[in-house]
């Protein structure tokens, strides 16, 4: 009986150095000085939040396992501007990688294992999950003219800690069968 197991990540990179890395937590906010990269010379922002969404799954005749991870890479972050709102605003970006970890893992919860079936079913349900995720992190953005329309930025905040709370349930996603 052999194992197979996968991994994916949202952002394609060889190698991460997990000292890099900062798992998202309800008690560790982010500060300025985990932006340690370098900012990217042809964008005009603020700053900028690299999250990882990662999923590890394995599984074999009987049945399967999988790991979610999400994290803030500290050197793919980076910042021009440092103020609250700012700060804030980029927090709310690390906060939607979570729900959309937290979703992953509701979606993982309801599949239905078929080992025949499970590598090409679970690579779809991740590749769905990280499809809205992104599409919601522009909408973020957009909405809230990347933190300077104060009161939309302030409507985005009250969602993604309503949209936190009513998944709770699914935020212990470290290792699940």
């Amino acid at each position: 009986m052999s194992k197979v197991l996968f991994s994916l990540l949202l952002t394609c990179v060889t190698v991460i150095q997990t000292n890099n890395l900062i798992p998202w937590s309800a008690s560790r906010k982010l500060s300025w000085s985990d932006f340690t990269g370098s900012p990217d010379p042809r964008s005009t922002n603020a700053a900028l939040t690299s999250s990882n969404i990662n999923i590890e799954f394995g599984y074999d005749e009987e049945g399967f396992q999988y790991s979610i991870k999400c994290s803030f890479d500290k050197n793919r972050s980076w910042v021009r501007i440092k103020n609250n709102e700012v700060l804030a605003h980029e927090q709310g970006h690390f906060d939607i990688a979570e729900i959309y970890a937290r979703k992953l893992n509701k979606l993982m919860k309801a599949y239905r294992f078929n080992a025949k079936t499970a590598g090409t079913d679970i690579n779809q349900l991740y590749e769905n999950a990280m499809k809205q995720h992104r599409l919601v992190q522009q909408q973020y953005d957009q909405e809230t003219d990347y933190s300077r329309n104060k009161s939309k930025q302030q409507e985005w905040l009250k969602k993604i800690e309503a949209d936190l709370k009513s998944l709770e349930l699914f935020a212990n996603y470290q290792l699940t069968n």
